[in-house]
């Protein structure tokens, strides 16, 4: 399975609303539930009025589309990761996973990967 790095530098945001989101960037991750409403975003386009914001992420994603049908594919990564002691922020979407991975831990989850069969690409 090929896993590709993505270039930019990703912050989490707790936020109030949506106002401050530029919605056409290319990497904006939603998630709004009865307690909160959660952004993934490049770090430059964070917005400046986060109730709670965590920096220094950096993000990968699996390559081509995944199959509903498809079971495991997430379980086996982030175990093949917490048995390293490396922690992931998960987010799904109808093609993909993404997977966000602290800065400081981020090039050894994907030497890792790598050593566990994943070809990890730029």
């Amino acid at each position: 399975m090929e896993i590709k790095r993505l270039a930019d530098d990703f912050s989490v945001c707790k936020v109030k609303d949506l106002s401050q989101v530029d919605l056409d960037d290319e990497f904006v991750f939603i998630g709004k539930t009865d307690e909160e409403l959660s952004v993934v975003c490049c770090t430059n386009k964070a917005p400046t009025d986060c109730i709670a914001i965590e920096n220094l992420w950096k993000g990968c994603r699996i390559q081509g589309e995944l199959d509903f049908s498809l079971v495991g594919i997430l379980s086996k990564i982030s175990t093949i990761l917490a048995q390293e002691g490396i922690s992931i922020f998960a987010v799904s979407t109808y093609n993909t996973d993404y997977l966000f991975i602290k800065e400081a831990r981020f090039s050894q989850a994907m030497t890792v990967l790598e050593e566990n069969g994943y070809l990890i690409v730029a």
